[in-house]
């Protein structure tokens, strides 16, 4: 490659030809490749390399506890769960319908696991995906809120088109941080996707919301309307596979 198509492609932000360049065009004269093969090739190339750096992105945005997957659940350890039902959420067709997700289970039983796989392969879709534990968002909204800050800090979790909102209920909120909770959930609703990972039955979240049952009910109804539920019972498999990710 001369030193001219080398600034060219530089300045043209091809990165992945630039690298690769000689090295194709060697690999097709030896293979006796056409021109158009050798090109379409290169475009391959640097297509994937751009949404590949594109998806580490998006990944490292989304704030990922790990980097689980639906392939490292197992699926014998529940005593009870829609198998089916959780694979078919991969295919992300929630997302484009701007419905929501929520797991409901007891401690362990891979909830979270669930969500943050589901979060990952929405960033491998190329979707803007936010994970955060329910009681940090919470808590920045109320400082946010304090320092006069809000509008800027809601439409951190209403802008990504996936929000993980994690261990819903396992901590008590004040009326404050419903309201707060409300806001989000309902500037979200049609709009965008969200994935909640909770221990409390629906019919329990009033006890989430501050055992206001008038804004308990307006949750419920939006959370519900477009859903797709998945409860999760059986032990705790925290101990049992120390290298699985819960």
């Amino acid at each position: 490659m001369n030193e001219q198509t080398e600034k060219r492609l530089r300045s043209l932000r091809l990165g992945w030809i630039r690298e690769n360049l000689d090295q194709e065009t060697a690999e097709a004269a030896r293979k006796n490749r056409s021109h158009q093969e050798l090109v379409e090739r290169l475009i391959e190339g640097e297509c994937d390399a751009r949404h590949n750096r594109a998806v580490e992105r998006l990944l490292r945005q989304a704030k990922l506890p790990s980097r689980a997957s639906l392939g490292s659940f197992d699926f014998t350890i529940p005593e009870e769960i829609n198998a089916d039902h959780v694979r078919h959420l991969f295919k992300l067709g929630f997302i484009e319908a701007n419905a929501n997700v929520v797991f409901i289970g007891t401690v362990g039983v891979g909830k979270t696991h669930l969500a943050t796989a589901l979060a990952a392969a929405a960033c491998e879709a190329r979707k803007k995906t936010l994970f955060t534990p329910a009681a940090a968002m919470i808590n920045d909204l109320v400082e946010a809120q304090q320092q006069k800050n809000l509008t800027q800090a809601l439409k951190r979790y209403l802008k990504p088109e996936l929000l993980v909102v994690d261990e819903l209920g396992y901590l008590p909120v004040d009326k404050l941080g419903a309201e707060l909770l409300f806001q989000i959930l309902a500037g979200r609703y049609e709009k965008a996707s969200t994935i909640i990972t909770t221990n409390r039955a629906y019919r329990d979240w009033n006890k989430t919301f501050a055992d206001d049952n008038a804004m308990t009910s307006a949750v419920l109804d939006r959370v519900i309307h477009h859903c797709e539920t998945v409860v999760i019972k059986g032990p705790s498999v925290r101990g049992r596979k120390p290298q699985t990710q819960i």
